[in-house]
């Protein structure tokens, strides 16, 4: 049986003689029934505060719980994100080594044809300097006749001439060796 305050207030006992002063134990029944009653009224209290940190360390749980998970997150994303950096920055330096590689192919191809050019423009020049050559020494075998001719009294040079100036064409074929 469950004692209450009330019980112990209400509880009567026989009275005798030669027995216990009732006042006396009225006055102690009162007291214990006080103390009682701050007891089941400390337990409640206590038990109410026991509710009360079990819903707050449900909510603490839940807390890192949600904290938990949302590192995990920022962990995954992190990875993630440093992972799509990782395979750009790849993407960008192949994309650079493939452009040098073009860059430099191309100019390898630029080098060749300007060699080429290089070439002809150096034949030219010396089918020129061939040509010019026997251009003058043609002229200067015709000079060298009309010399002989008008020393000889055979041929008179023309006063008028061709309105050209006088060449030393020993100059000229030497400028155009050492060109």
């Amino acid at each position: 049986m469950k004692l209450t305050p009330l019980d112990i207030r209400k509880q009567e006992f026989k009275k005798v003689m030669r027995g216990y002063d009732p006042v006396e134990i009225e006055t102690f029944m009162e007291m214990t029934a006080n103390e009682f009653e701050e007891l089941i009224r400390s337990q409640k209290d206590m038990r109410d505060r026991v509710i009360e940190l079990e819903v707050q360390l449900k909510d603490y749980r839940q807390i890192e719980k949600t904290l938990q998970q949302t590192l995990l997150q920022a962990q995954e994303t992190t990875g993630k994100a440093y992972e799509a950096a990782r395979k750009e920055s790849e993407l960008i330096t192949r994309e650079a080594e493939q452009k040098a590689a073009a860059i430099i192919a191309q100019a390898h191809v630029d080098l060749a044809q300007l060699k080429k050019d290089l070439q002809e423009l150096s034949t030219r020049k010396e089918s020129l300097v061939h040509q010019l050559r026997v251009i003058l020494s043609a002229e200067l075998d015709l000079l060298k006749t009309l010399e002989l001719g008008t020393a000889e009294g055979l041929v008179e040079p023309s006063p008028a001439g061709t309105g050209k100036a006088a060449i030393d064409l020993d100059l000229v074929a030497r400028n155009i060796d050492h060109d």
